[in-house]
């Protein structure tokens, strides 16, 4: 092993939802908070060390039509700009059981179990590997015990329905405080370090 960290990104729900009840577009009680300060510092915090970006199809292909442009943009804010760049410029892995040919540069698809893809990525290379914002992808690393470290984002407000990122089941585990953040609308930005 080369002891690449595995490290997730999602934000959710005073309720543990990462999007509503309507489905995955219905993220209104996320996105209000997305671009506070905290949540800019937080999204800044994320990639610093990570060499890999993990991520599902839905979000692979959402990314797309919004970061490059961004990292394009020098009128954005340098925090956007630098997490876009990093974003574009780094080596992606996107899940897929549909894409036919990757979305975009720099990146490979894969249709494996999450564990397996992660602990192969685990025994090569070096950085950190990020799974981005993908829940479907951090649960069964979750279930799995193979997170090391979690970038959470907690919006204060109920969603009222949705899928939760903690389920039943889950392997017990303990994670060390390292980071908090508490925003002027109520959201908090934390960083948990699982501990051995």
């Amino acid at each position: 092993m080369t002891g690449r960290r595995i490290t997730a990104n999602l934000s959710v729900t005073l309720d543990g939802r990462y999007h509503g009840p309507g489905g995955p577009a219905d993220m209104g009680a996320i996105v209000a908070y997305a671009t506070t300060e905290v949540a800019r510092r937080h999204l800044d915090r994320i990639h610093e060390g990570a060499t890999t970006a993990v991520l599902g199809r839905r979000n692979a292909e959402g990314f797309l039509g919004f970061w490059p442009s961004v990292a394009a943009d020098e009128n954005a804010d340098p925090r956007d700009r630098g997490y876009a760049k990093w974003l574009v410029d780094t080596e992606k892995v996107v899940f897929s059981t549909t894409l036919a040919e990757a979305p975009w540069e720099r990146t490979r698809l894969v249709n494996a179990p999450a564990a397996d893809v992660i602990t192969d990525l685990k025994a090569t290379g070096s950085g950190d590997i990020l799974i981005n914002s993908s829940a479907s992808i951090i649960k069964p690393l979750l279930a799995a015990n193979l997170i090391d470290r979690l970038y959470l984002m907690t919006c204060p407000e109920i969603a009222g329905g949705g899928p939760r990122l903690f389920d039943d089941g889950l392997p017990p585990s303990k994670w060390h405080l390292s980071h908090h953040e508490t925003g002027d609308q109520g959201e908090t930005a934390a960083v948990y370090d699982r501990i051995p």
